[in-house]
């Protein structure tokens, strides 16, 4: 068994690496202007790092701290993982959540976008059933328009809350309604970001705007990008759905670990090459946080876990602080949760967390890690991408 694993991580790295290297220096498919180039897809390692590092914040709130204070350290993270040479920074989409901030991404990447320069900024995600396609296409239009070249929308098919949040969001009583339609519901956004609806459909004189229909009008011009879209999941569904449509796909390691690699592999497996991209290109959400000492590391990612913990038994809260994790007496269901939780968490000193992605790296054969950190104290968290940033060797500033 020992050895078919190994195989089987081998063949990963092997089809990663392949993707990567083409990637880096080898054939673009759609040349400078289009395909992954022209839509952000690919990237280049920095540092010591195998495969691109980016980032996935959820805007968390701790006991004893504001929703205010929450943002404003989201976006000392964004600047603090541009400086030091990480690709992307997403935020994701929660709802009725007392201890996530992020409910609304495009509101926060567009603060974002005042406040760095180059890094790519996107959704971890927008949940797609929650929202009309046009709107969506009409906001993240205009996030492109604030910053050209780097926005990344990246789509989910779950509510990103409880069923009867969800009914109030899509303003109906039927509580999973929307889910299952999201090929469809995909299919129409696709259409309004590239205006190009077809004769006699009903939707064919409507535009998103901005958008290309800028760029047909008298006067007008195209602009040269428009967001990168990506499809987000958590099982086998959209990994399927993104390779049969050529699209990147973002998998979430860090909450369903047990389906990673076979969700990786049926993307694979599925993917027909696009006008986006000529080969896969698959990236993991990773629990990652790092301290000068294990015994600290273990500290903080408690606080993470108790919060998990309390919002699985319906009791949803704060990110509590670490001697409140500490002193808080878990019964025996509660201990096996943590235990299992942690066991998908790397942490502990920064030597350990890379060992850890570099292991997790070619296990999966992926082609970019997004690493999230759910811990009670903001700087704790900026600490833990700051050692991160040093174990690869990433650069202290960007030109």
């Amino acid at each position: 068994m020992a050895d078919e694993q190994d195989q089987q991580g081998e063949q990963n790295r092997q089809q990663g690496a392949e993707g990567r290297a083409s990637a880096q220096g080898g054939r673009e498919p759609q040349g400078e202007q289009g395909g992954a180039q022209r839509h952000g897809v690919y990237a280049t390692p920095r540092g010591s790092a195998p495969i691109p590092l980016s980032v996935l914040d959820l805007a968390t709130v701790g006991s004893g701290l504001t929703a205010a204070q929450a943002l404003r350290s989201t976006v000392e993270l964004a600047k603090l993982t541009e400086r030091r040479g990480f690709h992307r920074f997403w935020v994701a989409e929660h709802h009725s959540m007392p201890g996530v901030a992020s409910s609304s991404p495009a509101v926060i990447l567009a603060h974002l976008a005042a406040h760095t320069e180059r890094i790519r900024l996107g959704s971890g995600g927008v949940m797609l059933p929650n929202h009309a396609p046009l709107v969506i296409a009409e906001q993240f239009g205009t996030l492109e328009a604030l910053a050209p070249g780097r926005v990344d929308l990246g789509l989910g098919r779950a509510p990103g809350t409880d069923g009867a949040t969800a009914a109030a969001l899509r303003r109906t009583e039927r509580l999973n309604e929307g889910a299952d339609d999201f090929p469809q519901q995909l299919a129409e956004l696709l259409r309004f970001l590239d205006d190009d609806f077809p004769d006699g459909h009903r939707y064919a004189r409507i535009h998103a705007v901005p958008g290309p229909v800028q760029g047909t009008a008298p006067g007008g011009v195209q602009s040269a990008d428009r967001p990168s879209v990506w499809l987000l999941g958590s099982s086998g569904f959209s990994a399927r759905l993104a390779g049969a449509l050529g699209l990147p796909f973002s998998f979430a390691h860090h909450f369903s670990a047990a389906n990673t690699v076979p969700a990786l592999d049926l993307y694979r497996q599925s993917f027909r090459p696009s006008a986006i991209l000529d080969r896969p290109y698959a990236s993991i959400g990773v629990s990652a946080f790092a301290a000068e000492d294990e015994k600290e590391a273990r500290r903080q990612v408690l606080t993470g876990a108790l919060s998990m913990v309390r919002l699985r038994t319906g009791r949803p809260g704060l990110i509590p602080t670490p001697e409140e994790a500490e002193a808080h007496e878990f019964n025996v269901i509660e201990e096996d949760f943590v235990d299992s939780w942690l066991t998908n968490v790397v942490y502990g000193t920064p030597d350990a967390v890379r060992e850890g992605l570099d292991g997790l790296i070619k296990r999966t054969g992926v082609d970019e890690i997004k690493i999230t950190a759910n811990v009670h104290g903001p700087e704790a968290k900026l600490r833990s991408y700051e050692l991160i940033a040093d174990a690869y060797d990433l650069p202290t500033a960007t030109a």
